[in-house]
């Protein structure tokens, strides 16, 4: 006798095999366009002459040390979050603010700012991101503050260390200033662009969307799935930080950190490494972008924006020089904002610089394409299925940019 189970069997033996599933095609992301766009184009202008040989040279020579920090860092900010580091941290945060919503805003805002001042910039933009959307699910709250919160602090706490953006390893070399004396010139507009950014969140997105009462039910501890990983990952981030610190030479402090993940996943995890960790993209886009920029200077790049900056000194001059920062960053973008205006300003002339600074690193938030941080976000929260309203992003962002630009380029002249 024949069973339901048997008939049902039969069937599928009979049926006729399932089509194979179609092949998906590799298509490349738009900013692999356009990282290798600029890469061919920066070549061209080498090696056409429209860039002289000379500066070609000294521009390459430059770049390569900031090239090797870039490359070191993301990848042991990659292997980090794959270790599950930040994974901890936030429901570690998620727990220590016991179901109160101001609570968690205060330390997740706090988390932000800490890893992009020691991890840079595109490692908030980039992990800690879905890392917040993914808290904001578990804990069935809106994501969008959480999100806002990342890109936000991302941008305007990436002042305080030369590692926390491209641009300020540029103006410190600039300036001259070693890390520890960069730090302490830049620590209170550092102070001042985080309490705006903060203040505006809450008030902005936090406050109008906390949930019923404040509170929320607190996630369980997250437990890392390979515990010698993790703890070999926050080693690695420890030795980063105190080799800045101690004024290690910042592309040497970031290769024998990630020496030390890497030795960590090669015993434990070796199928984690492959190529695809490398940041090729962001490697070429900034390589191309240099040669780019110092190209157009020469063509008349550098008349427009030494007259957009003036021949002010004193408060006017850092104002219109953050100001100057801040606009050609949402214009185009803030690295080749930075390196136009940087190549028109005197080298002595350092509150200029440093304000100018201010309006590359805090003023590339209304605009999308304003900083590279900020177009990854833009990626992550697409890919994670989240909508951020964008009037109102754009509206807040704007306001965020002038107002902590203001309070940044007020603060340097205190300390100038």
């Amino acid at each position: 006798m024949r069973t339901w189970s048997d008939v049902k069997l039969a069937a599928v033996a009979d049926a006729p095999p399932a089509p194979p599933e179609p092949t998906r095609r590799w298509r490349p992301h738009p900013l692999d366009l356009v990282a290798v766009v600029l890469a061919v184009v920066g070549a061209a202008c080498a090696l056409s002459g429209l860039l002289p040989r000379a500066e070609t040279t000294a521009t390459v020579q430059r770049i390569l040390p900031l090239l090797l920090f870039l490359g070191t860092v993301i990848v042991l900010a990659e292997l980090t979050a794959v270790a599950g580091v930040f994974d901890v941290l936030a429901s570690r945060l998620a727990i220590a603010a016991r179901g109160r919503w101001a609570a968690l805003f205060l330390l997740c805002g706090g988390l932000a700012t800490v890893t992009t001042l020691v991890l840079n910039l595109d490692t908030t933009a980039v992990l800690l991101t879905p890392v917040l959307l993914a808290l904001a699910r578990n804990l069935r709250v809106p994501a969008a503050p959480l999100a806002v919160t990342t890109v936000w602090l991302a941008n305007t706490a990436s002042l305080l260390l030369p590692v926390s953006n491209l641009t300020n390893l540029l103006a410190a070399d600039r300036v001259g200033l070693s890390p520890l004396a960069y730090a302490e010139r830049m620590a209170l507009p550092q102070l001042a662009a985080v309490a705006v950014t903060m203040a505006l969140l809450w008030y902005a997105w936090w406050r109008r969307e906390r949930p019923v009462g404040g509170r929320f039910v607190a996630p369980a501890r997250h437990v890392p799935a390979d515990p010698v990983l993790h703890r070999t990952a926050l080693a690695g981030c420890l030795l980063f930080v105190a080799g800045i610190v101690a004024g290690v030479e910042i592309g040497l402090a970031s290769t024998v950190a990630l020496a030390l993940v890497l030795l960590g996943f090669v015993v434990r995890s070796p199928a984690t490494l492959r190529p695809g960790l490398v940041p090729v993209r962001l490697l070429l886009f900034v390589t191309g972008l240099f040669l780019v920029v110092q190209t157009l200077g020469r063509h008349g790049l550098d008349d427009l924006v030494s007259g957009l900056l003036g021949a002010d000194g004193g408060a006017l001059g850092a104002l219109r020089a953050g100001g100057t920062g801040a606009l050609l960053s949402n214009a185009v973008n803030n690295l080749p904002a930075y390196l136009a205006g940087e190549s028109v300003l005197p080298a002595g002339d350092h509150t200029r610089l440093l304000a100018l600074l201010i309006g590359t690193n805090i003023g590339p938030l209304a605009a999308p394409w304003a900083s590279l941080a900020t177009l990854l976000w833009f990626e992550r929260c697409r890919a994670a299925g989240v909508s951020v309203p964008v009037t109102r992003f754009v509206v807040t962002s704007t306001v965020l940019a002038v107002t902590g630009t203001l309070a940044a380029v007020g603060a340097l002249l205190l300390v100038s």
